[in-house]
């Protein structure tokens, strides 16, 4: 495994963590009903998208190489 390939399905397994946190997050909001629990969801929301946004970019990068 190269570590293009590597360094790709970490930030893969990183955006689905951070998916399933938003996820986790959206469900205490609702039973708990705590601000906390919406920042959470905001904030792993934004991640994922930025490590989307990466991964394209890292992709882009390396086939340019």
């Amino acid at each position: 495994m190269s570590l293009r390939l590597f360094h790709l399905c970490f930030i893969g397994v990183s955006v689905v963590l951070a998916a399933f946190c938003a996820a986790w997050a959206t469900g205490m909001y609702r039973t708990a009903g705590d601000g906390v629990y919406l920042a959470g969801v905001a904030g792993s929301a934004l991640a994922a998208v930025g490590l989307i946004a990466y991964g394209t970019a890292f992709q882009r990068k390396m086939r340019r190489l």
